[in-house]
């Protein structure tokens, strides 16, 4: 008979990693400053966070998730179905809504339950949903939890798209998911060209704007970036990045809005998004509207973050945001690197597969707002020595 823990104890890569110093996952942090972190008493420059406009850290984001404590209590204690709305979520629903231009908005506790939720309540049986091969997990799981067929297509690759569309019944329901930043290459989805195929073969499209907003488009998104909001049938965020709180949301029209408020299983299921996480999104809302000269600052950075790489002898692959991958495609010396740059004082994300492609491991750097010019150009510094000592560069 099959002991179900068995594969437990058979899985010792992690371990081994740990013994051998270069376990690059799970390391915890004394103290953090949004571009710098405390660990084991020492003091390293953080290039590894989905933080971009540095709002963890604002004086308004903190003291508004005070407030809310203060008012609400630390949390709701039940889901959005029964006691766990709050006036707090009503008023961020609408603001979100309005700020990327939809008519209503449903908040979750977090992006992947968004994710999750509103494709499982919108996909049925017989229906079909198309994603890009580079989609997130939360996509592909809500895919899977779905009772309709998951079809995929190169990524980036409308060709493609078109191809796979034409292999759907004409009977059939139909959308189309992806991603509006690509959270490992940093890359755009091109939106324009998309809709002309999703239009064509009677598509909807979903956007998951995760990496978006807060960075393209004034902070609205892709969709905004491409002048394609009103197209675009639903818009997707989360709270952990640029808003710098815990969560997600859908936008769109407002009779599907409803209708996933009351079919979407993670909504239902589970206890509402927590008064200090609500107030701190609100917050950072306001702040991003308020102080539109951050966003700026961060493209800024990222193009002379992206240039600096580039002049170096690194390859960058097709970024075009704050998201700036240094591929190197060895899995062990994507490891050996981010222990070498960690050792000098540089947090960065060790990513091998199955979070990318076979061939594709990579160290995923991003950037912040509150980055100083002195802390980038250090970091260039390290790269250049730690890559050139690696033999990557």
């Amino acid at each position: 008979m099959q002991d179900i823990f068995e594969k437990c104890y058979q899985f010792t890569e992690a371990r081994e990693a740990m013994k051998g110093g270069y376990y690059p996952f799970f390391i915890p942090l004394e103290e953090s400053e949004g571009t710098e972190f405390v660990y084991q008493g020492r003091r390293f420059i953080m290039i590894g966070s989905n933080n971009y406009l540095g709002l963890t850290t604002h004086p308004k984001v903190r003291q508004a998730a005070i407030d809310a404590i203060n008012r609400y209590g630390s949390g709701c204690t039940g889901s959005r179905f029964m006691n766990g709305t709050l006036t707090l979520h009503v008023q961020l629903e609408k603001e979100l809504a309005e700020f990327v231009g939809k008519e209503a908005a449903l908040a979750f506790s977090t992006g992947y339950q968004t994710n999750l939720g509103t494709i499982s309540a919108l996909v049925g049986k017989g229906d079909y949903i198309v994603t890009d091969k580079d989609d997130h997990a939360s996509i592909v799981d809500g895919c899977m939890l779905s009772r309709g067929k998951m079809l995929r297509f190169r990524h980036g690759d409308m060709e493609d798209l078109e191809r796979v569309l034409q292999k759907v019944p004409e009977d059939a329901g139909r959308i189309v998911v992806t991603d509006g930043v690509f959270s490992m290459g940093g890359d755009i989805a091109p939106l324009p060209d998309m809709l002309e195929v999703t239009k064509k073969y009677g598509a909807r499209l979903m956007v998951d704007d995760a990496h978006s907003l807060g960075v393209l488009g004034g902070g609205r998104g892709t969709s905004a970036y491409y002048g394609v909001t009103d197209d675009v049938d639903l818009i997707m965020g989360t709270f952990s990045k640029s808003f710098a709180s815990l969560g997600g949301f859908i936008a769109g029209d407002d009779q599907i809005i409803h209708y996933i408020q009351h079919h979407a299983r993670s909504l239902i299921f589970s206890a509402s998004i927590s008064p200090p996480n609500a107030a701190a999104t609100l917050a950072s809302l306001h702040v991003m509207q308020e102080e539109p000269e951050r966003i700026q600052r961060l493209l800024d950075i990222a193009d002379y973050m992206r240039k600096g790489f580039k002049s170096l002898g690194f390859d960058t692959g097709l970024s075009q945001t704050p998201v700036i991958p240094i591929l190197i495609r060895d899995d062990m010396k994507t490891i050996m690197m981010w222990k070498a740059l960690f050792e000098a004082g540089v947090y960065t994300n060790a990513v091998i597969p199955p979070g990318v492609a076979p061939n594709m491991s990579l160290l995923r750097t991003s950037y912040m707002a509150t980055h100083t010019q002195e802390q980038l150009d250090r970091v260039l510094d390290t790269f250049a020595k730690v890559g050139k000592a690696m033999g990557v560069i």
